[in-house]
């Protein structure tokens, strides 16, 4: 299925070797320019003023391009699934995963069919990223010389791939390699799950001390995922927040009048079908309605880059009206049906930013297309809100839909969408409070919560979770006169209810045990409060034991990548003790083996470290870095950082968790504060590479300059593109 085609030159690919663009789009782009004016403040972060949205996304798309283009230029790698043309063969299946909806005469299609508003937009985009590589001929990009209008139809959600990513690459490599290995889904333990992490907490004006309602955004991506922006246009933008790279709208933030928090959301928006299919000849068909239908296929040609110059494989990839195949199952293959709607999902993710009130905020949501998010909001009307997903098909109730479905009956087909007044949603509820951990729904304002039987299961199958249990701790027991700072304080407190009862546990096991060589480690967990801090012993053995403690349990549980409260029942119900000391044994062992004792505070262990601007971090243990208080949100730290040993390295470094973060009061005006990690420019000479760093690793927010005249009072440069 997959062919070897020829060594091909570089050259022949017809890619430009250089940035060669008309006199005509020159004169235009350099026009247009002067429509713009981006001013950076003492942080680096790019106030962008324009005439139209579209003045305002051309001077966008030219910042970013300032601040990383290799980022950029590589999402854009990523979403036109030619990734392997910069990164080698290892991305091949990862390729052929994204061109499987990187259908790109469809996206050039579509923008042609785009309103023409968001044609507009579309053209900003192309001609700023363009205008910047013409500005700036020293920059040499890896592959993408030029930029098109088309490219961001092909990646209209705030994360790289959308909902493709839920897709495993093994099980398409086992399809298309013909191995018969079959299909399945990669198991990892929470802690290595970071990226699906995010918080969004909304706090109504009855429960403030300024009498005006507050949010916290908090998503948590890999590290230098998203920067953070500021647009204002004539034509009514003004809006405030994280962009990813290589997009032209904010994906979590706020205008001068409301704001959205998006967290990652298990709300069942794509199904699996096992497919019967018959090979004829050459030719493949599939059984749906007792009719066989031909499966449809399109060839693929994906370049990789070796020691050698470029190589080419073809790769025929099958299709039934479902969607592609993605793997086989018991002899079946396996087909994934998901959203699809290119030009109404990027027009959804532009127009909220637009959005005033909850009101319009659900009226753009009636697009139907946000597939992948929760959202947490609050408006200047002193209105909060949830919505558990958006995008959600209506299917028969008689079928299990958390499973892979029947494909040859239309039993099984979506039949419609429920409308947003459908999904599981809270407006204004009585407590005055609303939070989202991606956890479950059903507790998101505690007992004012939406109840779970009134729902489809496959609407909200959403686990509880460790931050959702910190979150409601916090929530339940904080009655008013929140501020902006007690709101900071709540996003970064240091419980880790993880730990509340695994470790107590431990301590009943070694209760009395007189002849235990572990007194002094567990005098030290015994006088501990279940707070994370950099300085703490007791929060490294606490680690150390629940991350072996707890593998012991997924193992011997077969729960795999279950909720860490199913693992720890599991711990607490079913596991020996003769397991639980060699899971604390293990980790005595493992610190004295690492570090030369297990008396060593967390902060020691666990690093935050910038030292390269590559897209791919380096680190080092020679070189300076600064200690974490944080650990991973699967122990129910609300500020996240995912953090392991590196190449070379015995410390832990962060590279995923918290990202963009900010707190938010709606009142006659804005008030806002926000933190990034490390820094706005990706410039390892800027004095804005590692500016937030130190904030970054303590929670000290810095202030948001969101009028003009705050702006302009801390200006360091400003500009035209």
């Amino acid at each position: 299925m997959v062919k070897l085609i020829s060594i091909l030159l570089f050259s022949s690919l017809c890619l430009l070797n250089g940035q060669t663009f008309s006199k005509n789009e020159i004169n235009e782009w350099t026009t247009r320019a002067q429509n713009v004016t981006i001013i950076r403040d003492n942080y680096g972060v790019p106030h962008i003023y324009g005439k139209t949205d579209a003045d305002v996304v051309f001077g966008l798309m030219y910042t970013q391009c300032e601040d990383d283009f290799n980022r950029v230029e590589e999402n854009y790698l990523d979403a036109l699934g030619r990734l392997s043309e910069s990164l080698g063969e290892n991305y091949f299946y990862q390729d052929a995963r994204a061109r499987m909806y990187a259908d790109t005469l469809l996206a050039k299609n579509n923008y042609l069919r785009s309103p023409t508003w968001l044609k507009a937009l579309l053209d900003g985009f192309a001609s700023g990223i363009n205008y910047y590589l013409y500005k700036n001929p020293n920059v040499k990009p890896k592959i993408l010389y030029r930029f098109e209008p088309w490219m961001p139809l092909l990646f209209t959600e705030g994360s790289i791939g959308g909902n493709i990513t839920i897709i495993p690459i093994q099980g398409i490599k086992d399809f298309y390699e013909g191995n018969g290995i079959g299909y399945h889904v990669p198991k990892l333990p929470e802690w290595e799950q970071e990226p699906s992490g995010s918080n969004g907490f909304a706090i109504a004006p009855e429960l403030t001390k300024n009498g005006y309602p507050l949010l916290l955004i908090n998503p948590h991506t890999s590290f230098y995922f998203r920067t953070e922006v500021h647009l204002v246009s004539e034509e009514g933008l003004n809006t405030y927040g994280a962009v990813t790279w290589g997009q032209f709208f904010v994906y979590q933030g706020f205008n001068d009048k409301c704001g959205w928090m998006h967290t990652s959301s298990a709300a069942d928006v794509a199904d699996e079908y096992l497919e019967t299919v018959e090979k004829r000849g050459k030719d493949y068909f599939y059984l749906y309605e007792g009719k066989w239908i031909p499966v449809k296929t399109r060839k693929e040609v994906i370049y990789f880059q070796t020691k050698n110059g470029k190589i080419s494989r073809e790769i025929t990839l099958y299709f039934t009206h479902h969607g592609p195949i993605i793997a086989r199952k018991d002899g079946k293959w396996v087909s994934i049906r998901m959203m699809t709607e290119q030009i109404d999902a990027l027009a959804q993710s532009f127009l909220r930013t637009k959005t005033e009130d909850v009101k319009s905020f659900e009226k753009v949501m009636k697009l139907n297309t946000n597939s992948s998010n929760n959202t947490v909001f609050a408006d200047n009307s002193g209105n909060i809100a949830y919505w558990h997903g958006n995008f959600m098909p209506k299917r028969n109730l008689d079928y299990n839909w958390n499973g892979l479905l029947d494909g040859t009956t239309s039993n099984t087909e979506w039949k419609g969408f429920h409308k947003v007044k459908e999904l599981v949603r809270i407006i204004n509820p009585a407590n005055g409070w609303i939070q989202n951990c991606n956890s479950d729904p059903f507790t998101a304002s505690g007992k004012f919560s939406p109840e779970r039987k009134k729902y489809p299961n496959y609407m909200a199958p959403d686990e509880e979770n460790f931050r959702g249990v910190a979150a409601l701790r916090i929530l339940e027991n904080v009655k008013g006169n929140w501020t902006l700072d007690s709101l900071v304080k709540a996003a970064f407190n240091p419980f880790l209810p993880g730990f509340a009862k695994i470790i107590p546990d431990l301590l009943r096991v070694y209760k009395g045990d007189l002849s235990t060589s572990f007194t002094d480690p567990l005098k030290e967990l015994s006088a501990w409060n279940f707070e994370r801090d950099s300085l703490s012993v007791a929060t490294t053995l606490a680690i150390f034991y629940g991350e072996n403690i707890m593998e012991i349990a997924r193992v011997k549980s077969g729960y795999g990548a279950k909720s860490m409260l199913n693992l720890e029942t599991y711990v607490l119900n079913n596991l020996l003790e003769t397991d639980k000391k060699a899971a604390f044994e293990k980790a005595i062992n493992q610190l004295t083996s690492q570090f030369g004792t297990w008396r060593t505070t967390w902060g020691e262990i666990n690093r935050f470290q910038r030292i390269s601007a590559g897209i791919r971090p380096e680190f080092n243990d020679d070189l300076e870095s600064l200690p974490v208080g944080f650990t991973s949100s699967a122990w129910g730290s609300l500020a996240a950082f995912g953090s392991k040993t590196q190449a070379g390295t015995k410390k832990r470094y962060g590279t995923l968790g918290n990202s963009f973060v900010a707190v938010v009061e709606f009142g006659p005006k804005i008030n806002a504060h926000s933190i990034v990690t490390g820094g706005s420019s990706s410039d390892l000479n800027s004095r804005h590479f590692n500016d937030q760093s130190l904030r970054y690793t303590r929670g000290q927010f810095k202030k948001v300059h969101f009028y003009k005249n705050e702006v302009e009072t801390n200006a360091a440069k400003t500009y035209h593109p």
